[in-house]
């Protein structure tokens, strides 16, 4: 398999606090397969719900009106 870098790069580590979500099924198995090959790239493994939270950090810091207003 050749390395390849994921927009969403290694994970920092973080405090956090609980927060639950619903999503559409499809939506967890997209997410379950993205954490299966994060964890290939980086050799860590990591479920969806850790990478949620970064996910959702990375997103909200690329909308740029977001962050304008």
């Amino acid at each position: 398999m050749t390395t390849r870098k994921l927009r969403l790069g290694p994970l920092p580590k973080t405090e956090s606090i609980k927060l639950t979500f619903a999503c559409p099924a499809s939506l967890k198995a997209d997410l379950d397969r993205y954490a299966t090959l994060h964890s290939q790239v980086y050799s860590e493994p990591v479920s969806a719900v850790t990478l949620i939270p970064h996910m959702l950090e990375a997103f909200i810091a690329g909308d740029r009106a977001f962050r304008k207003g």
